[in-house]
């Protein structure tokens, strides 16, 4: 089963369930932990794991070679994204706006612009008893996102079996990032914090889920914190809220110095007791058939 962790904003508190879950799980089942906000990943901050191996990822840019080139333009008509352009006799590329989607190297009549690898991140895997964590980071200066997630992704597909519970530590917002994060998970778990702000973000989230068919859940972070809209926004919309996590001192002080939580805090364990349960439920109920999406 593959679940994402997301959020309509950064900072609710998608790493904190994320790391906590995916070891407490992995107390009993097989869990990969995948932490896809691979522009600041931050995960490895609470899994002190050994690493078994890295591996640097490409993606595949253009180069345009002047003396095939006859200066067609039918380049920069195909490039939907502008990273591709004519400027009088000659081809411009830049490699930062390319999604590698090869319309321009498929379609140059003349096999002028070969397509090239070229480094934009490096994944690391490692290992701690049951739990596997796969961590993808963006060399600076790369601007997409969604290649490298892609890849890690795909890395994990091809390195593990569907006996294992896949929880995605996704980016924060409603952008192409997140699309990519969660448009192949089983189900989402939204986190979201009970104030004005989280409101807003909650409910573009909710939209994006709604819009990729997804069937996903609440977990309110800092509960307590601010007032009950979120909370009667759920219910009104009968999403399930799995958890309350309490607004707490001594959660933010662990949480500061990079403790795993819930081995600390009773109040803490027993909320997140709930998302696993709910997790297991999910997956005991789709492998017997009766468990449909929406």
């Amino acid at each position: 089963m593959k679940v994402a962790i997301a959020s309509g904003k950064g900072g609710t508190g998608k790493t904190t369930i994320s790391t906590n879950l995916a070891t407490y799980i992995a107390e009993t089942e097989k869990v990969i932990l995948v932490d896809l906000d691979v522009e600041e990943p931050n995960s490895k901050l609470f899994i002190k794991a050994d690493l078994l191996k890295k591996e640097d990822k490409f993606k595949m840019i253009p180069k345009w070679n002047l003396a095939q080139c006859t200066l067609c333009g039918i380049c920069q008509e195909v490039c939907n994204y502008n990273s591709i352009i004519q400027a009088g006799n000659t081809i411009l590329v830049f490699p930062e706006l390319c999604h590698s989607c090869y319309a321009c190297s498929e379609l140059c009549p003349t096999d002028a612009l070969p397509m090239i690898p070229v480094k934009m991140g490096e994944l690391k895997h490692y290992k701690l008893n049951n739990l596997d964590f796969i961590e993808s980071m963006l060399d600076i200066g790369q601007e997409l996102a969604v290649p490298l997630i892609a890849q890690t992704i795909d890395y994990v597909d091809n390195q593990f079996s569907d006996e294992h519970i896949k929880i995605y530590d996704s980016p924060p917002g409603t952008s192409c990032p997140v699309i990519e994060a969660t448009k192949d998970a089983d189900y989402v778990i939204l986190v979201t914090e009970p104030t004005p702000f989280g409101l807003n973000d909650l409910k573009l989230a909710v939209e994006t889920m709604l819009e990729l068919k997804k069937e996903f859940g609440v977990v309110i972070n800092r509960n307590g914190l601010g007032n009950t809209d979120v909370e009667k926004y759920c219910i009104n919309n009968k999403i399930p809220v799995i958890a309350k996590i309490p607004n707490s001192k001594e959660i933010a002080t662990y949480y500061s110095k990079g403790i795993l939580i819930y081995s600390q805090v009773k109040e803490f364990k027993n909320e997140l007791k709930k998302i696993k349960n709910y997790i297991l439920n999910k997956r005991h109920i789709d492998e017997r058939g009766s468990y449909n999406l929406r």
